[in-house]
């Protein structure tokens, strides 16, 4: 216990009875109406993002080159780049829109006092000159100065990036996008909407902490190693040209051909426009994604931190039994400035009077009790281990150790505002009654248990209430429960309190720092850690986990530093979420093959074919055509269709690689000998001899599509009719004159199909022969790291 010398200015609740109802009307109507809540992109960042990147300002030089120098035809892969651009535009629109609608049911509200009476009201409501209270977990939504605050802790991490939380005293300023973490307070509003931080709020809270998924960091080093390619390749090519003297016509044409299709241009827009369409999945089942790759993230969980309250158990308590001589317990939680779930269910069991607190100390999770004034008497509630329990301990240890939960009521021996309760240990409060209150467990907790469990992920839950009683909640809902850690003797050392963690799947007594502790020594001991939390005690935790999610009857605090909200929250609806990124994440791995495939499928092209005086085999229409048909479109339609298999690939770049340089280099080899063997042995124009190399590239790269997807009966037959689809569609280009001279080919003969055929089954039997998950009716699977 510390005690004050000095009795300290009074920090009670405002007196001041805030505008009226009309005033603040009438100032709402002079300041117009607020902007919409949005989500974390804004319109400008969603077309930012499709239309502002390097690889489609390299297409938009060589289209533009293509225009001035050779023939217009060959710049097709413009209005590719336009349609892609537009595609993805409007499905992250369209996600967006949802996700908007969805934000405004868990956007901040504040608790505003109006003609002396406090009402809850959205920040657009609020108004310069407004009284608005503070509790913990609210958040400051708008900019104003303190007239009370009583053991105010505010989070300003946002503003100063200092992760420690600041107290705050009457007469100082709090700004929008803050929190206030312990204590109470009020402040008036001095700033609002676009004056204020609160148009920064969002963007700015998930900005804070929001590490990439795996398959976006995997993405970018692609991307990079394919840049590393091009370069050089791009190079060769060019300084080859120019020692022949090639002629603008020719030479452009065979540069935009070769460096064109280097370029993934799909991959990046496809993993956009699939998180897009997830994220509108998830929020028709009730789920607000603040990140768009929060759902792939998903699947990448190992480990799953929880709290107990409000994720195995229903928020709702009930008191069922008041052991001892309640006294004012009833008035006690009426009259308490801030309310939680334990003085609700108090509040229910007990009704009273409220009155006004002579001094109040609000309940703070790092010293674990509350204490008011009332009438003179100093009176307490808190974990029963502060308090000298008497005859009443045998019953509260009962209690607890059968999963209850056990919290004391009494008196203090010292005047309330002599007590330091953030400085040190309060005294040991006789208590005069305990109160033992149930928790009912979630009825779908242990499905969604067992699902985890079944799958692969850990389970950890972290709680501030006894170890007993969290372990027998966690035993209830099928979490295998060895000895329970006590939250005040974890190892102070990271990889002892790893080690530590690893072994036990219950930790009570839990501070929020060391929640957080807990999370960060899980993740640098090689685990994806995904944190599920609603209350302030959880933030520290959901700011330092890979992937943050929140309840949407949580507070404030909570949903806005998390990636993905559950607004009815529903524990049961997760699993459908991590199947749902296990899916994407499985069908983006495969069809990055078909993208990567083609970039490696060009640069044999160059080397093999570019630096040589003959004729380029493809023109850029040709490659457009043939990427259209065996990569864009079964992409587009296979990245969101239902699979199964391996979600989880070790190493990303040699997956990819392991499948795409050998299929793109026989790709390659079948391009190059049906086109020379047309042009020198058949002594076939070029235009004839393109031709059979364009149906060469089509046959074997709709052959890598049933490679790669056609696994399993149902999906097997899916895939199968849409290859014959898009076979038939290249069978129409061929016979139908106009597209057919668009593309500059022609009805092909028994002699070119024949040379076509023959090349394809050539190389893509050696391709079988040395690599025997490439033979028909196989379906792809990774290798090892």
């Amino acid at each position: 216990m510390t005690v004050r010398e000095e009795r300290p200015a009074r920090t009670g609740a405002p007196s001041r009875s805030g505008l009226s109802e009309a005033e603040a009307r009438r100032r709402l109507a002079e300041r117009g109406p607020a902007p919409p809540p949005q989500t974390s992109r804004s319109y400008r960042s969603i077309v930012t993002a499709n239309v502002f990147t390097v690889f489609n300002l390299i297409l938009l030089v060589f289209g533009v080159l293509t225009l001035l120098f050779a023939d217009w035809r060959d710049a097709l892969f413009l209005g590719v780049l336009v349609a892609n651009s537009a595609i993805g535009i409007t499905q992250e629109v369209r996600a967006k829109r949802a996700l908007d609608r969805l934000a405004a049911l868990v956007r901040p509200a504040a608790r505003v006092v109006r003609d002396g009476q406090p009402k809850s009201a959205h920040v657009d409501e609020l108004v310069v000159g407004d009284l608005v209270r503070l509790a913990p977990g609210d958040q400051v939504v708008a900019d104003g100065t303190l007239v009370a605050a009583n053991a105010l802790l505010v989070d300003e991490a946002i503003l100063s990036g200092e992760s420690e939380p600041v107290p705050r005293r009457a007469g100082e300023d709090v700004r929008s996008g803050t929190f206030a973490v312990e204590g109470t307070g009020a402040y008036e509003v001095t700033a609002v909407g676009p004056e204020s931080y609160a148009v920064r709020i969002a963007g700015e809270a998930r900005t804070f902490r929001h590490p990439r998924s795996p398959l976006e960091r995997a993405l970018n080093r692609l991307l990079v190693s394919l840049v590393v390619v091009m370069v050089p390749l791009g190079l060769l090519l060019g300084v080859s040209l120019w020692e022949r003297r090639t002629h603008a016509s020719e030479a452009i044409p065979t540069s935009v051909a070769a460096v064109v299709s280097l370029i993934p241009e799909g991959l990046i827009l496809l993993a956009s426009v699939t998180y897009a369409v997830a994220a509108l999945r998830m929020a028709r089942r009730g789920a607000l994604v603040q990140q768009l790759n929060a759902v792939e993230s998903l699947a990448s969980v190992d480990l799953l931190c929880l709290d107990k309250t409000g994720t195995l158990t229903e928020n709702a308590l009930r008191v069922v039994e008041v052991v001892g001589d309640d006294g004012d317990l009833g008035r006690f939680a009426a009259s308490s400035p801030v309310h939680n779930d334990t003085l609700g269910a108090i509040a229910a069991a007990a009704p009273a009077e409220t009155v006004e607190p002579e001094h109040a100390v609000p309940f703070s999770s790092r010293w674990r009790w509350s204490g008011l004034r009332l009438d003179g008497r100093d009176l307490v509630l808190g974990a029963p281990e502060l308090f000298d329990l008497g005859p009443l301990a045998k019953r509260a240890g009962a209690e607890a150790a059968s999963g209850r939960r056990v919290v004391a009521f009494g008196t203090s021996p010292v005047p309330l505002d002599r007590i330091d309760a953030a400085a040190g240990p309060p005294p040991r409060f006789p208590a005069s009654a305990i109160v033992v209150i149930a928790e009912r467990l979630r009825p779908e907790a242990r499905t969604t248990v067992e699902y985890f469990r079944r799958e692969g992920v850990s389970l950890k839950v972290l709680s501030g209430d006894r170890p007993e009683t969290v372990a027998a909640i966690a035993r209830d809902a099928g979490i295998p429960v060895t000895e329970p850690l006590d939250g005040r003797r974890l190892p102070q050392e990271p990889r002892a309190l790893a080690r530590a963690v690893e072994k036990a799947s219950v930790v009570g007594r839990i501070s929020p720092a060391d929640k957080r502790r807990v999370v960060e020594a899980l993740a640098a001991d090689g685990h994806y850690v995904a944190m599920i939390g609603d209350g302030v005690n959880d933030v520290p935790a959901l700011k330092a986990s890979r992937l943050a999610i929140a309840q949407g009857g949580g507070t404030q605090m909570a949903k806005s530093v998390a990636d993905l909200v559950l607004v009815r929250g529903d524990f049961a609806a997760i699993p459908a979420m991590v199947r749902e990124g296990r899916q994407i994440l499985r069908n983006l791995q495969r069809v990055a093959r078909l993208f990567v495939t083609k970039s490696a499928f060009a640069a044999f092209l160059i080397l093999a074919a570019g630096l040589t005086p003959a004729a380029y085999p493809l023109l850029p229409r040709h490659l457009t055509l043939a990427a259209a048909l065996t990569i864009g479109i079964p992409a587009f339609f296979l990245a969101l269709a239902p699979s199964h298999g391996v979600f989880r690939t070790p190493n990303f770049l040699r997956a990819v690689s392991a499948f795409s340089v050998p299929a793109g280099t026989a790709a390659g080899l079948g391009v190059v000998s049906s086109y020379w063997f047309a042009l020198y042995t058949l002594d076939l124009p070029v235009i004839e001899a393109r031709t059979v190399a364009t149906t060469a590239l089509i046959a074997i790269g709709l052959y890598f599509v049933l490679v790669l997807e056609a696994s399993g009966r149902l999906r097997g037959a899916v895939v199968s009719t849409l290859v014959l689809a898009l076979a038939a569609g290249y069978v129409l280009v061929l016979l139908w004159p106009v597209s057919r001279d668009f593309f500059a080919l022609v009805v092909p003969t028994p002699a070119m199909l024949a040379t076509a055929a023959g090349a394809s089954v050539l190389v893509l039997t050696a391709l079988w022969i040395a690599d025997p998950r490439f033979a028909p009716g196989r379906a792809h699977v990774d290798p090892g790291p």
